[in-house]
């Protein structure tokens, strides 16, 4: 009756058309008024919990930190600075896209803001020149997911305010996969272009060191700013939320004085991390009152036994887990997906021995495929936007099948060496 009660709600809800967090609210309110003997003010406690939790302030402001610097004009200043390093190597400035890509991940924790920023500059400039369409939207889409995992995550932010799991371990154990998945992203590149070079034209002219330190320069400030954001939270120096406070102020002084920053830009970023934030909110009142329901009802720890009676293996049921996500990948977008499943699924992996920083990067991966993931991925949508239909949202798609499996390739890695999320954390904590 429970499991029939849990899955209709969500569905009528959902179906209604209504948005996914009043759907995963209301559907735990029902269970929690019908199976918990009208228990509802449990859900308000519930929400101010979550809400009233220090942790979770950090959102908003990393979220209004990133706007800030999108608004700021780095984008083409960090193609310039990124440009000369791959001149020559095969795939050129598709390379430059993943880099440029892999820093912009460490400026709004955003994949769909990653993508959209590095997008905007470099489609333009590489259609002009000559480079195979399909090959830089597919290098955009792939790079953008490295936002979600490269910190500051929102991913991770949110994860660890609703598990309870340290932030600066969780922004640890996210930097060597992320460098990981973005080199692995121009390794295949790189192989690519050296058979077909007709894919990407390349540029002879040999660049100069004092050129590369040049274009570095125009990009030094914001480097120093997200090491110190990053840098303060992994060292125990600040909270995140004091860190990304200190970053907002700084970043504001920053992009007025060195870039091109205004208040009316200043007024646009705050608007939007307003909406951002309060879609995300949403989700996670939701989320709250679903988890609440599901776990007075012992359902996680129900679910635990019938593994463990099931006699299935704790990677068995880790790779049930990783396909369901593929499959709701679909269907839903990563950050909503994570909430809304994240009740059942922590305790379930936890019990089963994992680790939770790992559990965090593993999920994290798995929902950045979601991102790239055919009807819903995100990333797909603006980059079909920003190509003005000139590649479909089928052939983008496509283009990023071996993105795709390099996540795979990440997760099967990690799994088989769970020290290359484990060792940075375990050391600098």
């Amino acid at each position: 009756m429970f499991w029939t009660t849990l899955i209709g709600g969500l569905v009528v809800t959902a179906g209604t058309g209504m948005a996914l967090g009043a759907a995963l609210g209301l559907t735990g309110l029902v269970i929690l008024y019908f199976f918990s003997n009208g228990a509802t003010s449990l859900a308000v406690d519930a929400i101010w919990n979550v809400f009233n939790s220090f942790t979770l302030s950090a959102v908003p402001v990393f979220i209004l930190l990133g706007e800030i610097l999108l608004r700021s004009g780095v984008s083409e200043r960090a193609y310039t600075a990124f440009s000369p390093l791959f001149r020559r190597v095969p795939g050129g400035l598709l390379h430059t896209n993943i880099a440029v890509c892999t820093l912009f991940g460490a400026v709004s924790g955003s994949s769909l803001s990653t993508a959209a920023a590095v997008g905007s500059v470099a489609y333009p400039e590489m259609a002009k020149r000559g480079y195979n369409k399909d090959m830089v939207v597919g290098s955009l889409a792939g790079g953008g997911t490295l936002g979600l995992l490269i910190p500051p995550s929102l991913s991770f932010l949110i994860y660890g305010a609703l598990t309870e799991t340290s932030i600066g371990r969780l922004f640890a154990a996210g930097i060597v996969p992320g460098l990981m998945v973005g080199s692995l992203f121009m390794a295949y590149l790189l192989v690519r272009c050296s058979r077909n070079p007709s894919l990407a034209p390349r540029d002879q002219s040999q660049a100069s060191l004092l050129e590369i330190i040049i274009g570095f320069r125009q990009i030094w400030p914001i480097l120093a700013l997200i090491a110190a954001v990053i840098g303060s939270i992994i060292g125990g120096l600040a909270t995140p939320t004091e860190s990304a406070g200190l970053g907002v102020i700084f970043a504001i002084v920053l992009t007025s004085i060195w870039g091109d920053f205004t208040f009316r830009k200043l007024l646009d970023a705050v608007y939007h991390s307003a909406l951002l934030f309060a879609s995300v909110g949403f989700l996670v009142l939701g989320a709250t009152i679903l988890a609440k329901s599901v776990s007075i009802l012992g359902v996680p720890q129900q679910i635990l036994e019938a593994v463990a009676d099931s006699g299935l293996g704790a990677y068995t049921v880790l790779l049930i887990v990783v396909l369901i996500y593929l499959l709701l990948g679909c269907f839903f977008d990563g950050l909503s997906l994570m909430i809304m499943t994240l009740p059942v699924v922590f305790p379930l992996l936890t019990g089963l021995g994992f680790d939770p920083i790992w559990i965090g990067v593993i999920i994290t991966i798995v929902i950045e495929i979601g991102q790239v993931t055919p009807p819903v991925g995100l990333n797909l949508s603006v980059l079909t936007a920003l190509t003005n239909n000139e590649v479909s949202l089928g052939r983008v798609a496509i283009a990023t099948v071996p993105y795709w499996l390099i996540h795979l390739f990440a997760i099967i890695l990690l799994s088989l060496f769970p020290a290359l999320a484990l060792f940075l954390p375990n050391l600098l904590f």
